[in-house]
């Protein structure tokens, strides 16, 4: 009953051509969709590149993401998980909660006081957020949405809490 997610040791001629698909044919197909092909080998060489270079290495392998990328997204989704970001002018934080978590519940993880003290959420999707350098800039497009108490948070919501004193 509990998820379970499949991690299997791949050669990088297999990650490459996908000739590892055949060594797991016997796992339901229920329990494929989360069984995640690494190339240890490959991982460690990634760990020591910049962003550039992954990108490009990934690209002569057939791959969009690393293996541990792909690991930490299938974890999430086996456990039930979305992230969303508060973003100020100091730092920007990821916030992880349960799919289906209401605003007032997600601002509780910030602080136990602000779902307390709720009064709505101004969100913005972060690709917006990325394009656009920012909440003024979203602001000024219209893409800042107001939330109430009954908005369920969804995975990469970039919100500003607005919350009673």
């Amino acid at each position: 009953m509990k998820p379970t997610l499949y991690v299997v040791n791949v050669s990088e001629t297999q990650m490459a051509d996908g000739s590892w698909k055949p060594l797991v044919a016997p796992l339901e197909a229920s329990k494929a969709n989360r069984l995640i092909p690494i190339c240890v080998k490959m991982e460690a060489e990634l760990a020591s590149m910049d962003e550039t270079e992954k990108r490009e290495y990934l690209a002569t392998v057939g791959q969009e993401a690393s293996g541990l990328d792909r690991l930490i997204v299938a974890a999430y989704d086996a456990l039930g998980l979305i992230t969303f970001l508060t973003s100020g002018e100091m730092e920007t934080r990821a916030w992880t909660v349960v799919k289906g978590t209401k605003a007032p519940q997600a601002a509780g993880v910030i602080h136990s006081d602000f779902e307390k003290n709720f009064i709505r959420v101004e969100v913005t999707d972060w690709n917006d957020f990325v394009q656009y350098g920012g909440d003024a800039k979203c602001r000024e497009k219209g893409l800042v949405r107001i939330e109430g108490k009954d908005y369920v948070i969804r995975d990469g919501d970039t919100c500003y809490f607005r919350v009673g004193a």
